[in-house]
């Protein structure tokens, strides 16, 4: 008998051919040959910092991909979970290459429901090309990672976080796949206790000194569905559908005080109180379709979102004499908010040898309407309408848009040219003030890109773009929102949109990336106080500065210590010159300011990893208000368990309370005024995840975009 690995050999009978020998399967035989190549954590696309996520060990012991943003160099998550790129630029948030159309409340909770071992990358675009809608001033796609495999798998992942109050978030994700279908379902529960803290000191117009403080705590519920289904139908068409449902109910207690006294402090002038109990609840439902066709060089895609918001809320405020308990005011209000957002878009691409053509056109249509009524105590002790207060608002918004693209390789060197055209029509009516603002305007945008790869290791890219910002809605609505008694902030139906033109210069070395950004906005939309010295009341307004000028520096680099100590650095440098008329006087300040951040990973024996993450950001602001230096640091811990079934995290975030916002106006001779913002992101995390399934085989992938094949 002959025998190799893997088979068993034998001679057959002398009845048959001698000389032929047959093969037999044996029992140990190898199943499966997995090669993996070494990870680079970083590369650039088209100039665009993609990092990788999963089997990252910066990112092990992130308790969700709102942790994994934190530390993504580029990126900057603040204490509302708003989310910045290149300084303070609000970026499109698109999955697996497609825009997700959400509001800003369900796409947290989204975020937050996924593991980074559910991601493969994040680009960070903080220079889109025309191809992009003209509002995208900056992109962050995330792409999630496939499961390829035929058969079911899921993911358990549970977040508790601790402060004064506990927050608690739940997420189950499934997905079934056939060889024609796949499915999904992600579901989530979120419910608990956040705080917030609201402090100023203003010396007011007649020498006496205002003291506010507000203590606000919001127990939410939220609830979150999606399901989907993407059909293989043959290897040139595929399709895909997905439904999603948000539902997030908010009992708010916020209350507050004013303490004024003469100017040296000898003597109370006044003190109230007040409260403001709120019941908030919000309603979305979500609808997606896409579909495409590939044939050999050609590709066509379209792609369908329709999104419905309806948010309902009720206030009271109550405002009495704190010594004596005297009822001063009380008025109640009564809003509700409905969007409706429709968008269709097509794409078509065509391969010629080196060269990529594109064009595509989108259309987008929303509608908002906002009803607010207050109703307030009057002296015979029954409430009645206020109409000073109460607001009727709509909006309406049609968006038609097209471009042009052309993209090709020349052998180092990728060059990259695009042409968008936008026309908006829009229409603001303030129905209670019998006010109605109608616009209808076209911008042409290019851009322009260049990308030299020198070796794997060296990349250059220059790019060009230029953007317009639309106001949105809230930006918009001329009714009151009130943050206390005296200080609210009011919209601006007669805003115009901005303009911004710059260039970003990217070098990669191996995994160090350095980018540096100038440009120009024009019609820059901004909020500004106006101050009342008779009334105390302070109101923030919205309007246009004639044009700001910045630029940046961000560099990132990872640093191997030992082999069981690494470290990625970011330092960051901003430069903002902004051109500002106010109170018939005019400030144009130069504002330089930057942001040090380390990210320290420790892997240790028994498959412990320790994760060390601090951040400082300087002194910055703009003309009219300076923005006091802080910091955070925070400490994490992960282990997993059972074959990596079983994944464990615990974290200290902000462990010194020390990320509160402070802010000083500049201009004294205007008004003396100073307030912090607090919110309690110091907390201890206790994070689980759990992966389960029987997915065993392999499916045949049948199409893949090139952007898909660069980002595996």
């Amino acid at each position: 008998m002959i025998q190799k690995k893997g088979f068993e050999a034998k001679t057959l009978d002398k009845a048959e051919d001698p000389l032929l020998i047959e093969l037999k399967p044996e029992a140990a035989s190898i199943s499966e040959v997995v090669i993996r190549s070494s990870a680079r954590n970083i590369r650039l696309n088209d100039g665009n910092m993609v990092m990788s996520v999963s089997g990252n060990k910066d990112f092990k012991t992130s308790a969700n991909l709102f942790e994994v943003l934190r530390k993504t160099p580029g990126v900057t998550v603040d204490q509302e979970g708003g989310i910045f790129i290149g300084g303070r630029i609000a970026p499109a948030v698109f999955i697996d290459g497609k825009p997700i159309t959400m509001s800003s409340q369900e796409l947290q909770a989204y975020l937050r429901s996924l593991s980074p071992e559910m991601v493969e990358s994040i680009e960070v675009n903080t220079n889109p090309s025309s191809k992009y809608d003209a509002e995208f001033k900056g992109i962050i796609d995330i792409r999630l990672k496939r499961n390829g495999n035929l058969g079911w798998k899921g993911n358990y992942n549970g977040n508790a976080y601790f402060n004064k109050f506990t927050y608690r978030e739940n997420a189950l994700n499934l997905s079934y796949n056939t060889e024609k279908i796949a499915y999904s379902l992600q579901t989530s529960y979120n419910n608990g206790i956040s705080t917030y803290r609201y402090n100023a000191l203003q010396k007011l117009a007649n020498t006496n000194v205002m003291r506010t403080s507000t203590y606000q705590e919001d127990e939410g519920k939220v609830y979150n569905i999606q399901a989907g289904a993407d059909f293989r139908i043959n290897d040139k068409n595929r399709l895909g559908v997905g439904l999603r449902g948000s539902f997030r109910n908010i009992d708010r207690t916020r209350s507050g005080s004013l303490y004024t006294v003469n100017k040296d402090e000898s003597q109370l002038v006044f003190n109230t109180e007040s409260d403001n109990p709120t019941d908030y609840s919000q309603q979305n439902y979500g609808i997606v379709a896409d579909y495409s066709f590939q044939n050999k060089g050609f590709k066509l895609n379209f792609l369908g979102n329709y999104l419905s918001v309806k948010n309902m809320q009720t206030d009271d405020f109550i405002n009495r004499d704190k010594p004596t308990s005297q009822l001063l005011s009380y008025w109640k209000s009564d809003l509700v908010n409905k969007i409706d957002i429709q968008t269709a878009q097509i794409d078509i691409s065509q391969k010629i040898n080196n060269a990529d053509f594109e064009a595509g056109i989108k259309y987008s249509h929303s509608n908002t309407n906002n009803n607010i009524r207050y109703d307030t105590l009057s002296v015979n002790n029954s409430f009645v309408f206020d109409p000073g207060r109460s607001n009727r608002f709509s909006y309406r918004e049609k968006i038609g848009a097209g471009y042009i693209s052309y993209r090709q390789k020349l052998g180092k060197l990728l060059i990259n040219s695009g042409l968008r055209i936008e026309n908006t029509e829009s229409v603001s009516n303030a129905i209670t003030n019998d006010s109605i603002v109608s616009r209808n305007y076209l911008k042409w945008l290019p851009s322009a890109g260049a990308t030299y790869t020198f070796n794997k290791s060296n990349e250059l890219s220059l790019s060009y773009s230029r953007k317009m910002t639309r106001p949105v809605f809230s930006q918009l609505n001329p009714f009151r929102f009130y943050f206390s008694p005296l200080n609210y902030w009011i919209g601006n139906p007669y805003l115009q949109p901005s303009l911004t033109s710059q260039i970003k210069l990217t070098y990669r070395y191996k995994n160090w990336v350095t980018n540096f950004t100038v440009g120009k906005e024009k019609d820059v939309m901004v909020r500004y106080p106006l101050y009342n010295p008779v009334t105390n009341v302070l109101e923030y307004l919205g309007t246009n500065l004639p044009y700001r000028k910045f630029a940046s520096i961000e560099t990132s680099f990872p640093v191997r210590i030992t082999k069981w100590w690494n470290m990625t650095n970011q330092i960051s440098g901003y430069y903002n010159d902004e051109f500002r008329p106010y109170l018939n006087e005019v400030f144009a300040l130069k504002v330089y300011n930057y942001e040090l951040r380390t990210n320290q990973v420790f892997s240790l024996p028994k498959g412990y990893t320790v994760n060390l993450f601090a951040q400082y950001e300087s002194k910055t602001g703009n003309s009219l208000y300076i923005i006091k230096p802080r910091y955070t640091v925070d400490l994490s811990v992960q282990k997993s368990w059972f074959n990596n079934t079983l994944n464990t995290k615990i974290s200290y975030n902000n462990i010194f309370d020390s990320y509160d916002q402070r802010l000083e106006f500049r201009h004294k001779q205007i008004m003396d005024n100073r307030f912090t913002h607090w919110w309690d992101s110091s907390r201890l995390i206790v994070s689980v995840g759990y992966s389960f399934g029987s997915s065993k085989y392999q499916v045949r992938e049948t199409q893949k975009t090139e952007e898909e094949n660069r980002t595996r």
